[in-house]
């Protein structure tokens, strides 16, 4: 196996990129637009990435592997002498690999031989090997399956003996209803007495029969219970040291390991796999060789995965549950454009009122203003409104469309008619069409698609496919138009989960075309189009069906001309 040297890891650019301007700041790694000089380094990687064989099926190249998509990253860095190039890396592992050139190495490399990981490993092995010899073992199941029908012919021999006791007493009873005489009486009372000795004893003898047995079969479970209590605690001080050697430089050149980097976050230990995503792996090579970092972008290559949306060739931010503790702490003393979701809100327009009587309001949002305030951004339509209307109501918030969604909401004024509407959202009574322009044309004309969802904890808020604890969400649509690899549909949200529509539309098992400009599932754009285009509801006072529609302010049909050669 050849020998793994780290100074090929720096490529140098084969087009000519002296007319490029270098961006000002190093990217925001957790929402950005890859830079012309990130975009050039993307694709020559790419070029690499096709050219050669790997030991990997990114798709389905090598029938004979499981296809498994993988993300890459590319970092464009200086050198001391000002030669102007990039490093490239990819996450976890390419097949078994982690030393491939010129991909940036680990941080931490576990594999090394003779690695302290690689002997905890074979101790928790050896320990594995044994509690599933235990598990396994014919005597233990021997024991454990003559317990099961032991148990059952007890429970049914003892049941038996209760029905011909009950039998019995029954017919005593009728007996004792006639006359008799004294010395019948005592002997009947005697029999009843001898029936439930001999039930007492029948139960002590199974109750120690069952006893007998299991204290054989615990003999097995309590040498397996306390070999799983060695292995955990073996697990834990592997993991605990691992964390505390598993070093991040910053550009200030300060060190920190991964246990400091995550002891303050919420769950305090780093989840698995932290520190092997592309962005800290790029960063501490160019830390630790005197490489100034200038811009950096990250994409998806080959299949996408089930749950989570990575599609063929887009750009992603870093994970937020892996990667942000951890770039917190390696982007400090690098100049970084900052998060624009922190910036001033710029919404494509104003909030407008539609109708408004004693009891509702019904307005329409701009894409880019936030429904509700958020923990940092304020400006929102509801903040807005209370400013609006403070010297006339309170608006009552009852539902949300996100930021980069437009479209038509409503407010009650009242709290009679905010508890009567919140019953009409609770029972599926309020109806909503929105109208979406997606990227890719699509077969169907209709249709439902019912994918169940939730959070991706560990890249908060983008949402998932979960099939185990996912809140099932239904999503039923009409294709208004195919035209130049664009189409227009209606959708139709029967229930109304966080990013229901954006997932349903961009998820391989969905649509598998996501919305124009969404920049979490799909790819960036002037806007997201999509827009919450009619609210149908019973007027909370007058009980009539009332129905509001608001028009796209994009217009579509413009729109797929605009977005096409």
């Amino acid at each position: 196996m050849p020998t793994f040297n780290p100074s090929n890891c720096f490529q140098k650019f084969n087009e000519d990129v002296s007319g490029i301007k270098l961006p000002e700041k190093f990217t925001f790694p957790f929402l950005y637009e890859p830079s012309e000089i990130a975009l050039v380094a993307v694709n020559e990687l790419k070029k690499c990435i096709q050219s050669r064989d790997w030991n990997h099926n990114f798709d389905s190249n090598q029938p004979s592997l499981p296809p498994v998509g993988k993300m890459f990253g590319v970092l464009v860095v200086q050198s001391t002498n000002g030669d102007l190039g990039y490093l490239s890396a990819f996450s976890g592992k390419l097949g078994e690999d982690v030393l491939i050139e010129p991909f940036v190495p680990p941080i931490f490399d576990r594999l090394t031989e003779d690695s302290y990981f690689l002997q905890g490993k074979v101790e928790l092995n050896s320990i594995n090997d044994c509690v599933n010899k235990l598990e396994t073992s014919t005597d233990f199941a021997e024991w454990r399956k003559l317990i099961k029908t032991e148990t059952e012919y007890a429970q049914k021999i003892i049941s038996e003996e209760k029905e011909v006791i009950k039998k019995q007493k029954k017919i005593r009873r009728e007996i004792k209803s006639g006359n008799i005489t004294s010395s019948e009486l005592i002997k009947l009372n005697e029999e009843s007495l001898r029936e439930q000795l001999r039930l007492k004893r029948l139960k002590r003898y199974w109750r120690s029969r069952l006893e007998f047995l299991n204290e054989q079969a615990n003999r097995y479970s309590i040498e397996i219970e306390e070999l799983k209590i060695k292995r955990k605690a073996k697990s834990n001080a592997l993991q605990k040291k691992i964390f505390s050697e598993y070093k991040f430089l910053n550009y200030d050149k300060n060190w920190k390991s991964l246990w400091k980097i995550f002891e303050k976050t919420a769950n305090k230990t780093p989840p698995s796999g932290a520190g092997d995503c592309c962005a800290p792996k790029l960063l501490q090579f160019a830390y630790e060789h005197n490489f100034k970092p200038i811009s950096m972008a990250e994409f998806w290559w080959g299949k996408s995965p089930n749950s989570i949306i990575r599609k063929h060739e887009h750009f992603y931010p870093a994970c937020k549950g892996k990667c942000e503790p951890i770039l917190g702490h390696m982007l400090k003393g690098l100049n970084v454009d900052s998060n624009p979701l922190l910036c001033e809100s710029k919404p494509l327009g104003d909030v407008k009122v539609v109708f408004q009587d004693e009891s509702i309001l019904i307005v329409s949002k701009p894409s880019g203003l936030l429904s509700v305030p958020g923990k940092e951004l304020i400006d929102s339509v509801l903040v807005r409104l209370t400013e609006q209307f403070k010297n006339e109501f309170i608006p009552r918030l009852l539902h949300r469309l996100d930021m980069a969604t437009s479209g038509v909401m409503i407010f009650a004024k009242t709290k009679r008619a905010h508890k009567n509407l919140q019953k009409q959202f609770l029972n599926r009574v309020v109806k909503k069409k929105y109208v979406a322009l997606l990227d890719g044309e699509i077969k169907t004309q209709e249709g439902e698609i019912n994918l169940p969802l939730r959070v991706d904890y560990e890249n908060r808020p983008s949402q998932m496919v979960c099939y185990e604890h996912g809140k099932h969400a239904i999503t039923k649509y009409d294709v208004i138009e195919v035209k130049n690899g664009k189409t227009l549909v209606h959708f139709f949200p029967v229930t109304g989960r966080t990013h229901q529509l954006r997932m349903h539309a961009s998820h391989s098992k969905g649509l598998n075309t996501p919305i124009v400009g969404d920049i979490l599932y799909g790819k960036k754009d002037s806007r997201l189009h999509l827009h919450a285009e009619t609210i149908s509801f019973i007027h909370p006072i007058e009980k009539k069906e009332m129905s509001f529609t608001v028009k796209a302010d994009f217009n579509p049909v413009e729109t797929i001309k605009k977005l096409t050669p």
